[in-house]
């Protein structure tokens, strides 16, 4: 691929754990350079990583308009801080990809590590995630909360440096770390205990003192 005409590929650098790093700070880099050198007057990312927001508003300071792409369902992966930076989002379905992406099946080694789509999350594990989603959800405070739960219902995403505190507690609460299904129960779960906050809260104001 890096030697196609047109087209410059960044790999940044592969750590001891086999993680792709530096991928983008190199973006971020280029972004602000061609800006800089008014060599672009459009930029369109596809991404959802918050990091690149430096990017974003760097390139903005230079007169480029960035258009934030995300390819279906996006809400949920990208930042919602990213995305407000953008001049522009959108969302491409299957339809929109599909004349030039297709998904290639085949066998993996960790296949067998994930559960079924269908297994339900241990009883043991769900009560864990439910009295952690709780306590955080108990460390808002009063005056954002009904908001928080507004953001998170209409983007389907938590603020980043929440969901981090979420995921981490989760972790030590039951010992491993979280496979997709239990992170998606456990932020279900978050937004439970917000909105019950939040109602609770309405009840309280609206009911006299008994």
């Amino acid at each position: 691929m890096a030697y196609q005409n047109g087209l410059k590929l960044r790999l940044g650098f592969v750590n001891s754990v086999g993680q792709q790093k530096g991928v983008d700070s190199l973006i971020v880099t280029d972004m602000i350079t061609l800006a800089r050198n008014a060599a672009m007057s459009d930029a369109v990312l596809l991404s959802g990583d918050e990091d690149l927001r430096v990017g974003v508003q760097q390139a903005q300071e230079y007169g480029v308009r960035v258009h934030l792409v995300g390819i279906k369902p996006a809400r949920g992966s990208q930042s919602i801080f990213l995305m407000q930076e953008a001049d522009a989002t959108y969302e491409w379905e299957e339809a929109d990809i599909s004349p030039f992406l297709s998904i290639r099946s085949g066998e993996s080694s960790n296949t067998a590590l994930e559960p079924p789509a269908s297994a339900p999350v241990p009883t043991n594990v769900a009560d864990k995630l439910g009295e952690v989603a709780r306590l955080i959800a108990n460390d808002v405070q009063e005056s954002e909360l009904s908001s928080l739960a507004v953001l998170i219902r209409s983007t389907k995403q938590i603020p980043k440096p929440l969901d981090g505190r979420l995921l981490a507690r989760a972790r030590a609460a039951t010992g491993h770390d979280l496979d997709s299904k239990e992170k998606r129960r456990l932020r279900d779960l978050f937004l439970i205990a917000c909105e019950t906050r939040v109602a609770a809260g309405a009840i309280a104001t609206v009911l006299p003192d008994l």
